[in-house]
């Protein structure tokens, strides 16, 4: 079989697939932009789904691990569980807001909470070695204010042992403004081509590696 791309290792286009969550709370914003233009410079052999949380919204998150019924709730929850678990690469794509994720991409993250304990499901297991990458512009120039962002998802791919791919960083506020960014269009074209290493949390950095 024919190797067509590689992000963390050798991968082939009949093996890979790419969820797209959209967490900006306006259509067609300038994250989702960007994030596009990254998702056109993949292989045409892979296949890309998109969700719009905005389309597919989530009630707060009510913690009910040490409940006894813990299965999925309403119909969006399942639909976004299903999806997530069907991509080998789950691509985050919000606007920077406050520092760091939208609410409505940090209510879909803390699902997952919940999707840890659906009997049979066995998410984390599942999750392992899958691919975790973001996207998001911001007004600031400087990227170190998304160190929250980062962070967030960084240790979110460790916890459930996938690979994390680095966030795609472009600048813009007003609507279509990203475009005018010619550094995140440089990187948009091989951004998910570069190599997605194991995630770790800074106190097993020492540890040898995976």
């Amino acid at each position: 079989m024919t190797e067509t791309f590689r992000a963390g290792g050798p991968q082939s286009a009949d093996t890979r697939s790419f969820l797209f969550v959209l967490g900006s709370s306006r259509p067609d914003g300038n994250t989702e932009t960007l994030a596009r233009a990254a998702a056109g410079q993949l292989p045409a052999g892979i296949p890309q789904r998109w969700v719009d949380l905005a389309k597919l919204p989530l009630p707060d998150f009510q913690d009910g691990r040490h409940e006894t019924d813990t299965s999925p709730g309403g119909a969006n929850e399942e639909t976004l569980r299903q999806a997530t678990l069907e991509a080998t690469d789950i691509v985050i794509a919000s606007p920077l807001y406050w520092y760091t994720l939208s609410a409505q991409t940090k209510r879909y993250l803390d699902y997952w909470s919940g999707w840890l304990t659906v009997p049979g499901a066995d998410f984390k297991e599942r999750m392992a070695g899958r691919t975790l990458w973001g996207v998001t512009v911001m007004a600031d120039e400087d990227e170190a204010v998304a160190d929250g962002l980062v962070t967030t998802l960084r240790h979110t791919a460790a916890y459930l042992e996938m690979r994390f791919g680095g966030v795609l960083f472009g600048n813009g506020s007003r609507p279509g403004q990203v475009r005018d960014d010619e550094r995140a269009e440089i990187r948009a074209k091989t951004f998910f081509q570069q190599d997605a290493p194991f995630a770790r949390f800074p106190h097993d950095e020492t540890d040898g590696g995976r």
